[in-house]
Formats: C-alpha cells, sequence, structure tokens
C-alpha cells in the first residue's frame, strides 16, 4: 500500500466522457481529492457505484475533488473499454471524472491491486487515507454507507487527523497486461 504521507504521483490521462487529456493539477480539489481506481465490469464496483456517486455529490460541494480510474487491461476485459467507460459514467451518473490509464502506469504509481480502491489526498496532496469505502460487499447485507471513506473525508475537512487504522480495499483485481 502506499504510504500515508506520499505526495500524489502526477497523471495525465483521457478523461472518456470528454475525451480530453486531463492532468492531476486540472482535476484535483482545493481542499482534498478522492481518487479511485474502479472499472465497469467489477461487481464490487458494481454493488458500490451508487454510493460513490452520493459521496461525491456531497463532498464536492465542500471543495473535493473526485476521479475516477480504470487501468484495466481491455485486450483481455473488453467490458472496460473507452468508449463503453463513457456509457457507464453517463449511465450511473458520474459527476468525477472517468479516466482510462492505458499504459498502467497509474495504477503502478499508486499501488492500487483492485476495483475499488480507494485514495484521499489532502488540499496539499498527501496521503491521508487509502482503503476501502465501507465494510459493504455483494451479498453480505451490511448496507452501503461510505463510512470509512466518509470519516476520512470529515476528518480531513475539519483539519484532523485522519485514522491511521484503515482497512484495505477488497474487490477485483486489476487486470495486468
Amino acid at each position: 500500500m502506499l504510504p500515508l504521507g506520499t505526495k500524489a504521483p502526477e497523471f495525465d490521462l483521457i478523461d472518456t466522457v470528454t475525451e480530453q487529456y486531463v492532468t492531476l493539477q486540472t482535476l484535483k480539489g482545493e481542499k482534498g481529492s478522492v481518487i479511485m481506481f474502479i472499472c465497469n465490469h467489477c461487481p464490487f464496483v458494481k454493488h458500490v457505484n451508487p454510493e460513490i456517486v452520493k459521496v461525491a455529490a456531497i463532498y464536492q460541494e465542500k471543495g473535493i475533488g473526485f476521479i475516477a480510474i480504470s487501468s484495466n487491461d481491455v485486450e483481455n476485459y473488453p467490458m472496460d473499454a473507452p468508449n463503453l467507460m463513457k456509457e457507464n459514467a453517463i449511465k450511473e451518473g458520474y459527476t468525477f471524472p472517468y479516466l482510462y490509464d492505458e499504459t498502467q502506469v497509474t495504477a503502478k504509481d499508486y499501488d492500487a491491486a483492485c476495483t475499488p480502491d480507494f485514495y484521499l489526498f489532502n488540499g496539499n496532496l498527501e496521503l491521508v487515507y487509502r482503503g476501502q469505502l465501507d465494510d459493504s460487499r455483494p451479498g453480505n447485507g451490511v448496507p452501503l454507507t461510505g463510512k470509512n471513506l466518509r470519516d476520512a473525508l470529515d476528518a480531513t475537512l475539519s483539519g484532523h487527523e485522519v485514522d491511521s487504522e484503515q482497512k484495505p480495499s477488497i474487490g477485483c483485481n486489476i487486470k495486468w497486461k
């Protein structure tokens, strides 16, 4: 896992919705940034999509930037192709960019391991949280709340330290080339 305090690695990736290249500097939030590694086909991502959209809507208004990135190998997983990422972003109502990491360099820079994988950086782009959205998983009966990410966001916005006890995210492995 990327160590807490690490500066957010820079990137220059294509936004599959606008079809424009964007950078971390152009997308970061004034008070913090959530970078999440997701994809279209993973059942864990499909499960949390509604909560991701809710959390983003609330915290974007508070100065937090949200950025979704898919780094999966689209040759072997064509459901994660950029044109289908765009369709998925529109269907799910993403209010944040959905970027394609074709070279997988960005996923490697972030030590991303699975989808979904969440990273919260403070306003200085220093890592304060990396881990799960909450304890809900497909089929486990635990309701989606976004509790772990929300708690980290609330602490960051209030100027408090984020609890260093962080549960890693669980999901589908990133599909490496």
